[in-house]
């Protein structure tokens, strides 16, 4: 597991739970009439007092094998531009940890609706200095293959997208992603030669590769967004879809074209949102030249960035098990509210990675699926605190503890 964020300390749970404002005695004075509210000025004008943001701070704590002891905080602020309670709120990310083995991440994202929605942005800066393991390329990748690999890693990525009609926003991206100091000595997990050593030697890696280098590239963007609430939908269709071209042009070592499909679908059941099925569909795929390793497609790659790489997909899967120039996916999950702020989930998914679309068969496909629950932090703004245990294919589990619904 790549991030485990410290359970909340019961006395914060037990504060929510009864931070109540006091109502006044029926006999009590009445109140005198308020003064005029001053003209708002700088930032607060954006805010109306209903809509105040809130800024939820966690402790981030986990251990395994590559890192040691890692320890940081997580800062989610949820906030809402002009006064138009039909624009949907906007969300930010601000990550940061360091281990006990000299790693460090550094990762800040950004969910944002302006004022009446007429511009939506979404978009990553991030640092990584880590070790994680690395399986290999391809659908069939061992589990005894396991090998360290570590590097450094700086992500942008920006996608600007201005309202054409009700819900629909197109526009531009940008992404850049520079890899250097590419480490590859230690042993692998059952002591044989590095696999990330084993595949330059053998050809399936560059020597390019290794030296890591820069990919930059710009595309278009197309957004329907129809939920309710992003943070955790209720009900509503989503379908994102985006090309990236990365070349010489734009200061990119590697030359190829990406083209993303991301779909997903949310409706209550049984006449209520006590109960909630989310599904998902997602296509990732490759053309033209060398696509560098690290921007490979891949299930469950939190390394990769928070945005692109979609660290929740396949939960049960290790970060970047299977990895190759195509990828299809497809997750289900039923969200069921329990008792006063805890629900439960239980969720599966299929997959499959592929050097050519043609590649892709039956017998391939990967699968991944386990239960969670969900504490209601925020229930003004369903920020809910995620916990999911997961199984998959290829002998992985996993356990996740994250803040927000997986998609």
């Amino acid at each position: 597991m790549r991030f485990l964020y410290l359970p909340l300390a019961l006395c914060t749970l037990a504060r929510l739970g009864v931070a109540q404002v006091t109502p006044a005695p029926s006999d009590s004075p009445a109140p005198a009439t308020p003064a005029p509210d001053k003209p708002k000025s700088g930032f607060a004008r954006f805010f109306e007092p209903s809509d105040k943001p809130s800024f939820i701070p966690f402790p981030v704590i986990f251990s395994q094998q590559e890192t040691g002891l890692a320890v940081g905080a997580s800062i989610l602020p949820v906030w809402r531009f002009g006064s138009d309670t039909t624009t949907r709120k906007s969300n930010a990310r601000f990550v940061g940890w360091f281990s006990q083995k000299g790693q460090t991440s550094l990762q800040a994202t950004h969910n944002v609706f302006t004022a009446g929605e007429k511009l939506y942005l979404l978009g990553e800066l991030s640092y990584y200095d880590v070790n994680f393991l690395y399986y290999g390329l391809g659908n069939d990748t061992r589990k005894d293959d396991g090998s360290e690999l570590g590097y450094k890693l700086i992500i942008f990525n920006q996608r600007v997208m201005p309202r054409v009609a009700p819900n629909l926003f197109a526009g531009i991206q940008y992404r850049f992603t520079g890899l250097r100091d590419v480490t590859y000595t230690e042993p692998g997990e059952e002591g044989g030669p590095n696999k990330f050593q084993t595949d330059l030697n053998d050809g399936l890696l560059t020597a390019r590769e290794a030296e890591g280098g820069n990919t930059s590239g710009f595309g278009p963007a197309i957004l329907y967004d129809g939920r309710d609430n992003v943070l955790a939908t209720y009900r509503g269709q989503y379908l994102h879809l985006h090309g990236l071209f990365a070349g010489k042009y734009m200061g990119s070592d590697y030359t190829f074209s990406r083209f993303q499909i991301d779909a997903r679908h949310f409706q209550p059941l049984f006449g209520s949102t006590n109960t909630i099925l989310a599904v998902q569909y997602l296509g990732q795929f490759h053309t033209g030249g060398l696509v560098p390793f690290r921007e490979l497609s891949a299930f469950g790659a939190d390394l990769g960035g928070s945005i692109y790489n979609y660290a929740t997909l396949m939960r049960g899967i290790y970060e970047a098990r299977f990895r190759d120039r195509q990828m299809m996916t497809f997750q289900g999950e039923i969200r069921q509210k329990l008792f006063w702020r805890f629900d439960g989930a239980v969720f599966g998914a299929v997959g499959q990675v592929a050097n050519q679309f043609n590649d892709f068969s039956t017998d391939g496909i990967k699968l991944a699926g386990g239960v969670g629950g969900r504490f209601r932090f925020n229930r003004r703004d369903r920020l809910n605190v995620r916990l999911d245990y997961g199984v998959g294919s290829g002998g992985n589990s996993g356990v996740y503890f994250s803040v927000g619904e997986a998609f």
